[in-house]
């Protein structure tokens, strides 16, 4: 396995910034809805959502992405299948830190910057031994 392939790197950190940004846009807003709300939730309840949802609007952008390529059908499975093991990592990377750093399921305005480095570091190697190895990519 040739680690030093500054193409697949590219685009294994493309495939991987598309796939935070869709974890990140359920998962936040999740954890924000729950920031600002009355609610009677345990913190690991919040993040157990929190994940289900970021993997679902990840899911949901990337079918999206995928369908201008192929057919609605076809681009669902290509996104469930190819890229939850990187989606399931980055949600619990993020959602474990922000824990660590935080106490519990609150955004801050220094932690959100440290949750996205986080999410976007744990599943990129992943993603670049799947491209290198297979040769395919979600995006």
């Amino acid at each position: 396995m040739n680690w030093n392939c500054k193409h697949t790197w590219k685009k294994a950190s493309i495939n991987t910034l598309w796939c935070l940004l869709g974890c990140s846009i359920g998962d936040f807003g999740t954890i924000l809805y729950f920031q600002t709300v009355e609610h009677s939730f345990l913190t690991w309840q919040i993040m157990g959502l929190a994940i289900a949802n970021g993997l679902l609007t990840s899911i949901l952008l990337e079918t999206i992405i995928l369908s201008r390529q192929m057919i609605l059908k076809e681009a669902f499975k290509v996104a469930i299948g190819m890229s939850f093991i990187s989606m399931i990592a980055m949600e619990m990377s993020m959602n474990l830190i922000d824990i660590l750093l935080t106490g519990g399921a609150k955004l801050t305005w220094w932690v959100i910057p440290i949750m996205l480095f986080v999410g976007f570091i744990t599943p990129l190697p992943y993603n670049y031994y799947r491209l290198k190895k297979w040769g395919y990519g979600c995006h």
